[in-house]
């Protein structure tokens, strides 16, 4: 076993944060956050330290339907440049590209014209080949680039091997992240992936990632957890927001790390004032029952998110319908 790496009451400056609220959040309300909205996380998070922000989704307009979304589902230039301008700040600024939902060749554009400095490929572990072709792609451009290993809860070790040694061999990659898709995951079981990554990430020179879900209201646990064991980009929403049962918290995890340059006083402020209107409208995420239920299962939680919709607290008779089609 690794030894733990720092103390309570130390910090390592190695370790950056990405706050993902309008990308994962985006997920709760079809991505339909105004610029006001966005603005303000952005000044948020400039004045809170974070390291990184992810203003959404590069997804393909031919494959989803502009009129249904809102504009972070796409992340055009034009609307990032309308809320950072040229970004003369420190915080950094993330996209994601999901494997086979991005028209790359027309949405990722040089990085010299754009102020995106991260693009985040998300791929599960049967794409790996094809999210190494698009990190390559993506650095070509000019690009950080990092690729996230989804709902690693269902992948053998075995594969997860085979995939660190194909992402670690490839020059392109800078970062690869552990993905709690389905939050059914324990801290044991964390400790034992970050081990598991950051031994690839030692051979490889490529830093380590952790997203967490909380469906077992483990977010911030598991994230703290891979972070003991020498994880250093941890993602985090404000006030949790993200899709189902959200992630781990902003000001939980930014109350844990002792790295002086983070303030927790605007992410405070900003949940009071904005994530709190946006519950008052009638935004639902965050843990609940069906959502343990699905993490429990280790299961997509997609079903957990209608039952939530539709209101429907008849646990036993969700969780007896789970267990007939899932197991």
């Amino acid at each position: 076993m690794a030894p733990q790496m720092g103390t309570l009451l130390s910090y390592r400056p190695d370790i950056k944060v990405l706050d993902a609220t309008v990308r994962d959040g985006g997920l709760v309300n079809s991505f339909y956050f105004t610029d006001e909205f966005v603005k303000k996380l952005y000044l948020a998070n400039v004045k809170a330290g974070v390291d990184y922000m992810e203003f959404g989704y590069k997804a393909s307009k031919e494959l989803f339907d502009v009129d249904k979304f809102g504009k972070w589902k796409f992340c055009d230039e034009d609307s990032i440049r309308s809320i950072v301008g040229e970004n003369n700040t420190k915080l950094k600024i993330s996209v994601m590209a999901d494997v086979g939902r991005t028209d790359l060749e027309t949405d990722i554009i040089d990085k010299k014209d754009s102020v995106i400095d991260l693009v985040r490929v998300a791929t599960y572990i049967n794409t790996i080949p094809a999210a190494i072709d698009m990190a390559e792609y993506c650095k070509a451009k000019g690009y950080e680039t990092s690729v996230n290993i989804m709902a690693v809860s269902t992948a053998s070790d075995k594969d997860i091997r085979q995939a660190l040694e194909l992402l670690g061999q490839s020059a392109a990659v800078d970062m690869i992240y552990i993905v709690d898709s389905y939050g059914s995951m324990y801290p044991e079981q964390i400790r034992e992936l970050a081990e598991m990554y950051t031994e690839t990430g030692a051979k490889y020179n490529k830093v380590i990632g952790m997203h967490a879900h909380n469906n077992q209201q483990m977010a911030f646990a598991n994230t703290i957890e891979a972070t003991t064991h020498g994880v250093s980009m941890l993602d985090a929403t404000m006030l949790g927001m993200g899709r189902g049962a959200g992630n781990c918290s902003m000001e939980q995890l930014l109350g844990f790390l002792k790295n002086p340059k983070y303030k927790l006083a605007p992410v405070l402020k900003f949940v009071q004032d904005e994530m709190l209107k946006l519950k008052a409208e009638g935004l639902v995420w965050g843990y609940d029952i069906p959502y343990l239920l699905t993490g429990i299962l280790n299961v997509h939680p997609r079903s957990a998110i209608d039952c939530v919709k539709k209101n429907n607290t008849d646990y036993l008779g969700f969780y007896q319908e789970l267990w007939d089609k899932e197991c």
